[in-house]
């Protein structure tokens, strides 16, 4: 089965727009979804019986989250192809709602790394190359919030040093699929850790003029051409935070954004002016990290003990 069938369309051209029509990451989920539920049995067109099953021989195994968009990658297969859409029957829904009562329907979230954290990280890191790197990456993921695909996808075109310090001009985000583009301004730091400075000690040391801004080095200090993949991005949260003495567990490279998120709600800055950073497209979207941030203000508890 795949995600969109080109010969449905006979206008020239078209089915190269149907393709872009959902992000790079996304596509490639939705295919991989695709074949698991081929693997498993399943063909184009689906029954409304076939999908239930489907749910019901994974349910336990994969998470909640993992199945709602398994059927989101199989509506979109039969949508593009013009087929009746089987995940839109009442079979299917009642068999995920029974899913979502048996296993719960929380997703597990990457644990931000807070202000605090961040700059116990950032104390043990050292003068090679790659800690100049690491130290800028994870400075400007965190002060920018910025989702991996974001780091890595920074170019030395996109930093405009301004007065106050330099704003990001994102190209192309999750949130900016159609390419309108987001700025994100980084003041200087009034702390011993600046994003801005960290960011031109790493160009000034490695070189780099033009071009990808996060690049692999070697262990010998090399920096080479290319651009870090998204995947980096966690590992080298994980590796820093591992060598600061905290547990690396439950950090990726979503933990810098969440990080952000999570501090700005503690020391009370408005949720406006944090979404105005992290770029959400709602209150809703933010409501996770403000609400986990706040735990201990104004605690009921607290109060009374």
């Amino acid at each position: 089965m795949q995600l969109i069938a080109l010969e449905t369309s006979s206008a020239p051209g078209a089915g190269f727009f149907i393709q872009n029509s959902v992000s790079e990451n996304s596509r490639r989920a939705y295919e991989s979804d695709l074949r698991e539920f081929e693997r498993g049995g399943g063909s184009s067109p689906a029954s409304p019986e076939t999908v239930a099953e489907h749910l019901a021989q994974n349910a336990g195994r994969l998470s909640v989250a993992t199945l709602v968009r398994r059927l989101a990658s199989l509506s979109k297969a039969h949508q593009a192809r013009g087929l009746p859409n089987p995940t839109r029957s009442a079979l299917v829904r009642a068999t995920l709602r029974g899913i979502k009562r048996t296993y719960g329907c929380a997703q597990r979230q990457a644990k931000p790394l807070l202000r605090d954290e961040l700059i116990q990280v950032l104390d043990a890191t050292g003068d090679k190359p790659k800690d100049f790197r690491d130290r800028a990456l994870l400075l400007l993921g965190f002060a920018a919030a910025l989702r991996r695909s974001e780091v890595v996808g920074l170019n030395v075109e996109d930093v405009e040093q301004v007065r106050q310090g330099i704003v990001l001009h994102l190209l192309r985000s999750k949130s900016d699929q159609e390419a309108r583009g987001q700025k994100i301004g980084i003041p200087f730091a009034r702390g011993r850790w600046c994003p801005v400075a960290a960011l031109e000690a790493w160009l000034a040391i490695s070189g780099i003029s033009d071009g990808p801004i996060f690049r692999p080095v070697d262990r010998h200090g090399r920096v080479h051409d290319g651009r870090l993949s998204g995947e980096a991005v966690g590992e080298i949260v994980r590796r820093r935070v591992r060598a600061a003495g905290l547990d690396p567990s439950g950090y990726s490279g979503h933990s810098l954004r969440a990080g952000l998120a999570t501090s700005a709600a503690q020391v009370g800055v408005p949720t406006f002016k944090i979404r105005q950073q992290t770029r959400h497209a709602s209150d809703a979207m933010l409501a996770r990290y403000v609400r986990d941030g706040q735990l201990f203000a104004d605690n009921a508890a607290g109060a009374l003990l």
